[in-house]
């Protein structure tokens, strides 16, 4: 589920708090970047909960609405489009969903008031009030008012965010990964399947049943802190009237994860190296310093191509 760029980003984030810090301790330090990654799994079945859980909430004010001693019309016979929404049905149910939501103890009985401001925001929207009214009953339509419900209103609430801040401060800088993967889930999910269709894994695995994924992150981690003085080197060599201590640090970092890759992973095409760092640097880096990093990573290139030092396994891999 979780994808190679999204890898490198937290490979990313965990070498520069490393380069940041007095600890240098890089076993401790591998680690905690794969428990951080990790985690972020937590943060994609809270969410998943929070939509089983606004659903939950509706049928129970909806139920509670009736209780009243004089209830409109509209109370007694209440739209229950949203209540019947067939993929939140699916997913509520999911045996998957389920266990994970009990083994990590999760409840949102003591935030009421947040559901309650959030259900506010989606009923008073009117992509929300328009498929209420809808004819459309079918599955795909109501997956896509779960994803537009998800984007506009869910996901970029503040009081949300905090909330999942104060359970664990990482989630902040994977909130916006953790919101690719559940976008892409519920994207991915079919009518047909059941409620024992388990939930995708963070990790892809090789048909062998491998995580390659989890190498990567160890290789790219460790090889990039212990080439990092023959890196600075080379960096420094290319960088004609630039000082190293004047480069931003996220930059050099940024450099030597590419020039890991470039030696170091021989399964991985040198343009599909070299695009993702590019596109990374437009994320974490000033626009000045993307293209710096642009043209560094096609000067070390040319020169490693040069020497001969880059050594790709399969055909077209140096192009």
């Amino acid at each position: 589920m979780i994808n190679r760029r999204q890898l490198r980003i937290k490979v990313l984030q965990a070498l520069y708090a490393y380069f940041q810090s007095d600890n240098k301790n890089i076993i401790t330090a591998e680690k905690q970047v794969l428990s951080d990654i990790e985690k972020m799994y937590d943060l994609f079945i809270y969410q998943l909960s929070f939509l089983v859980e606004i659903i939950e909430f509706v049928k129970f004010r909806s139920e509670e609405n009736k209780q009243k001693f004089f209830p409109t019309e509209e109370e007694i016979n209440p739209n229950t489009k949203f209540i019947d929404n067939k993929f939140l049905k699916q997913l509520s149910t999911n045996k998957s969903l389920i266990k994970h939501i009990e083994l990590r103890k999760i409840s949102w009985h003591e935030q009421n008031d947040l559901i309650l401001k959030l259900y506010k925001k989606i009923k008073n929207s009117s992509f929300y009030i328009e498929y209420m009214n809808s004819d459309n009953n079918s599955y795909e339509a109501d997956k896509k008012i779960v994803i537009k419900l998800l984007k506009k209103i869910i996901l970029p609430d503040d009081i949300l965010k905090s909330f999942y801040e104060e359970k664990n401060i990482n989630w902040v800088y994977d909130y916006e990964i953790v919101n690719f993967m559940i976008i892409k889930t519920i994207k991915s999910y079919k009518q047909s399947w059941d409620e024992y269709t388990s939930l995708p894994s963070l990790y892809k695995l090789t048909p062998e049943g491998n995580n390659e994924y989890v190498q990567m992150v160890k290789d790219l981690f460790k090889k990039s802190i212990l080439r990092s003085k023959e890196f600075d080197e080379l960096i420094n060599e290319k960088a004609k009237n630039w000082d190293l201590d004047r480069i931003a640090i996220i930059d050099v970092i940024i450099i030597k994860m590419a020039l890991v890759e470039f030696l170091e992973f021989p399964y991985v095409p040198l343009k599909v190296s070299m695009n993702e760092y590019i596109e990374i640097s437009k994320i974490f880096s000033s626009p000045n310093s993307k293209s710096f990093i642009n043209g560094m990573l096609d000067k070390l290139v040319a020169d490693l191509k040069k020497n001969n030092k880059i050594k790709k396994i399969g055909r077209g891999l140096l192009e």
